[in-house]
């Protein structure tokens, strides 16, 4: 009976690991997804407070969205609350939101480079991390009031052309 016990735990062990982790999910690939995170920026437009902290923020305050707009020609966008988004996505939801194009200053078109192996580390560490903070605020069309901080984004109208695009 003692063996069968220590079977069942040793089994049970990689999935207690983390708090949010389920079926599927490794150390190894939630420990790649916290590297991608870090590595493509994540927490520097997603994290309040991330960049003036040169990133020495506790893990338990990352991703939860910003109150600080970014406007441009597009009008107003906001970083949003990636915790609570992926606590209600699916894998497979992830994949195609990690591939549809997004307002600025999103850089969505690195994400969509990524690998689905990549991208799905990234959706099982930040499902890691558990739902926390408030929603980031709503959208605001161009000429829109906006009621919180933002910073005007606006691109160079004599900016340089590069090749190919």
């Amino acid at each position: 009976m003692k063996m069968k016990f220590l079977l069942a735990a040793a089994l049970l062990l990689p999935a207690l690991q983390s708090p949010m982790a389920g079926a599927g999910e490794s150390t190894a690939a939630i420990e790649r997804g916290r590297f991608l995170v870090k590595f493509g920026g994540c927490n520097d437009c997603h994290t309040p407070g991330y960049g003036e902290a040169a990133g020495k923020l506790p893990e338990s305050t990352w991703l939860t969205g910003m109150p600080v707009g970014f406007q441009g020609p597009w009008g107003t966008s906001y970083p949003g609350n990636l915790r609570l988004d992926f606590a209600k996505w699916s894998e497979e939801e992830w994949l195609v939101q990690a591939r549809t194009p997004r307002m600025p200053p999103m850089p969505w078109f690195g994400l969509a480079e990524l690998s689905d192996d990549d991208l799905r580390a990234i959706y099982q560490y930040i499902r890691s991390l558990g739902p926390s903070g408030q929603p980031a605020p709503a959208y605001v069309a161009p000429g829109g009031v906006v009621t919180t901080p933002y910073i005007v984004f606006v691109p160079r109208v004599d900016a340089p052309k590069v090749a190919g695009r």
